[in-house]
């Protein structure tokens, strides 16, 4: 066998072992109960795909390099020089990334028994998709970060829809009376996971296609076009049999005829890698090409220098950002659909609630995909314009949404003994990590803390040089605006929420705080992130050390109106506080004759009586 066949086949074995240790951990986590024989049958699935995955990993790393190396040579060479490659050679960090993150799966793997055991072993999965993510065509594409982001959602998204399958069919036995169960649930994780394909292969249209026409007179574009048509309607085929047929059927039924049961979803997987496998021989319209004389800012970022930020160019510079994106249109889906769920069954959910959660989302849409990120990359001004409004607009009208609180009552409650979303939900409320997090003192110290940490840290420089910790950092400085609001002026749960008077101490503190860390940058002479800003060959604005500064003056300007809101917000919700205390007094008075003024009036009677 050829060489590099022998590297296309160890890598084929490697990525469906990885995607069956995910589907196994997945369904241990989410679908089956713990303790039954279909759990343990999912962790012996687990392990045994994920030493397998281990194996291949190290074999394709061997391999691989040999294939590169295209030469003979003695052991003793071949391994040190493999080790090099391994540490110096970005390719061959991230393989050595991926067989490391197998190597942690199998041990964690190897130990567990339990839920929660599988819900950290999903982690290392995520690391090496990541990784992998990194090593393919993608990564030299002209869109950099889109085409990486929509690569990472593809793997995840292959991955679960195979492994979630896969992983099922081979416990049909142990599943007993809970395969109606399991079977539904995976089949909505899959279905979930194939939605995560197609949006994948749009981006990767859009990408690839120079333009609208090219999906229907160049070859690339029809397979491209009948491939997303395909998947899309295998996953409407397998959501109406889910939603369709096996309410209908009984456990029993289910049990004898699993294979049929099971036939839509592997039709469905079957015929769109069958078609996947043609499209990845056609040579797309818009070929990948290195840009012979890049610029500074190309070189740094990946891409060409925007133009000259005018009020104009901050509502109309967009680029797309595939994680964020998706993450936001699934959160609003979500929403919107547990809103209804709720009305569909007698409860009301106010409405003002559900538009300042798509306020929220589309101020992040903004953020994430608009001129905040397109700018903040190439000037500190930019970057800091895009935290103030992250960190702290972005994070009020979310907390007066109250999400957590629509997900407790909208999410079914299950009775089986296995976990799902709102067993997981209810589990990380009531954890010692977020009893720790959500504390409104620990939430003004992280809000506040964070910010000095992260601008005068190496973390600062490795999100703008990194697209996976720029990501990071997106999720962390929201989550942190997100618990320091709601600590204030929320609805959803939080412990230990101090009196209203403290509520507007802890606000002025930590905005006096915030302001100072502004003062500081306006008044600095030294540059932050200096291998960067300092090297980005701006033709615009001013020089970095004055952008700095003024960026200081944005942080310190843009956090006043936030601090204004939540002061407001604070008093309102005290007066409201207050309200509801007095009538809650009044009723109490009317149903026993306002015994408590009595006996008071009567103390001071006593009082009166004995000073007499």
């Amino acid at each position: 066998m050829p060489l590099e066949t022998l590297v296309s086949a160890l890598a084929g074995l490697r990525d469906v072992a990885l995607a069956l240790t995910a589907g196994a951990l997945v369904l241990a986590a989410f679908v089956v109960r713990g303790g039954s024989p279909a759990m343990e049958r999912a962790w012996l699935i687990a392990r045994v795909s994920s030493v397998a995955w281990a194996v291949l990993s190290i074999a394709f790393i061997l391999t691989s390099y040999a294939s590169i190396r295209n030469e003979a040579l003695p052991p003793d060479r071949f391994l040190e020089e493999t080790w090099a490659f391994l540490t110096t050679i970005d390719l061959g960090e991230a393989y050595l990334h991926m067989a490391a993150a197998a190597v942690a799966a199998s041990v964690i793997a190897a130990l567990g028994t339990s839920a929660g055991v599988a819900l950290v072993g999903l982690i290392p999965v995520l690391w090496a998709i990541g990784w992998q993510a990194v090593t393919g065509h993608a990564a030299g594409a002209s869109d950099h970060h889109l085409a990486l982001g929509a690569m990472f959602i593809h793997l995840i998204g292959s991955a679960l829809w195979l492994g979630v399958i896969g992983a099922l069919l081979l416990m049909r036995g142990p599943l007993g009376g809970d395969a109606k169960h399991a079977v539904a649930r995976g089949s909505r994780i899959a279905i979930w996971a194939a939605w995560l394909l197609v949006y994948s292969g749009v981006i990767n249209a859009y990408i690839r296609l120079g333009s609208l026409s090219d999906l229907f007179t160049t070859t690339y574009g029809l397979l491209l076009t009948l491939k997303l048509a395909l998947m899309a309607l295998a996953v409407g085929l397998a959501a109406w049999h889910r939603r369709v047929n096996l309410p209908r059927l009984s456990e029993a039924q289910v049990q004898q005829r699993f294979w049929r049961v099971m036939a839509v979803d592997v039709g469905a997987l079957v015929a769109v890698v069958l078609i996947a496998g043609l499209l990845s021989g056609t040579a797309p319209p818009v070929p990948i090409e290195a840009i012979a004389d890049p610029s500074p800012a190309y070189t740094l970022t990946g891409y060409e220098l925007p133009p000259e930020p005018t009020a104009l160019a901050w509502i109309t510079t967009w680029r797309l950002e595939a994680i964020t994106l998706v993450g936001i249109c699934a959160a609003v889906f979500q929403y919107l659909r547990w809103v209804v769920r709720l009305r569909r069954r007698g409860d009301a959910w106010p409405w003002y609630r559900t538009v300042l959660f798509l306020t929220s989302m589309a101020l992040l849409v903004w953020i994430t995909q608009g001129a905040p990120m397109v700018y903040g990359q190439v000037s500190f001004s930019g970057h800091m314009t895009e935290h103030m409004v992250l960190a702290m607009m972005a994070p009020l009208p979310l907390a007066r949404s109250a999400p957590v609180t629509l997900a407790l009552r909208a999410l079914p409650a299950r009775t089986d003994g296995s976990r799902g979303p709102r067993e997981w939900l209810r589990w990380f409320l009531d954890s010692l990590w977020m009893k720790v997090l959500a504390n409104p003192l620990f939430a003004a110290v992280n809000f506040a803390g964070s910010l000095v940490v992260f601008y005068y840290s190496p973390l600062f420089e490795m999100a703008l040089r990194n697209h996976a910790g720029h990501i990071v950092m997106v999720v962390h400085f929201m989550a942190a605006g997100y618990l320091f609001a709601n600590a204030l002026i929320g609805v959803d749960p939080s412990p230990g929420r101090p009196s209203h008077p403290m509520r507007l101490v802890l606000l002025l503190s930590t905005m006096a705080f915030h302001a100072f860390f502004g003062i500081s940058l306006m008044t600095s002479e030294t540059l932050l992130a200096p291998t960067w800003y300092g090297l980005m060959g701006r033709t615009w604005g001013a020089d970095a050390i004055s952008d700095q500064q003024y960026g200081g003056q944005i942080a310190w300007g843009l956090g006043e109106l936030p601090t204004l809101i939540l002061a407001i917000g604070v008093v309102t919700v005290w007066r409201a506080a207050d309200a509801k205390e007095r009538k809650r007094r009044d009723r109490k008075a009317d149903r026993d004759g306002d015994a408590e003024l009595e006996a008071y009036n009567a103390m001071l009677r006593e009082a009166a009586r004995s000073d007499g």
